[in-house]
């Protein structure tokens, strides 16, 4: 009894991985359309990668001005003055 709960565990799990696979293979773009999304991406498009660039420029300055001093920044923030 024991071998035979062992070759059917080891078939469901077989199974169920081989289904996971084929489901995931299913689901999975080609690579006609998987070019397609690369060439949508922002990144591909070299103005707005730029301006990317520049917005985490500024930020990562803002982060190291505000680590630099010892003012608690986030008091003078938000509605409550």
């Amino acid at each position: 009894m024991s071998g035979m709960r062992t070759i059917l565990t080891s078939t469901a799990a077989i199974a169920s991985m081989g289904l996971g696979y084929g489901l995931w293979f299913v689901i999975s773009p080609g690579e006609q359309r998987r070019k397609e999304m690369l060439k949508n991406l922002p990144e591909s498009n070299p103005v707005r990668m730029e301006e990317t660039r520049q917005r985490n420029a500024m930020l990562m300055q803002v982060l190291k001005d505000a680590a630099e001093t010892s003012d608690n920044l986030a008091r003078g923030l938000g509605p409550g003055k």
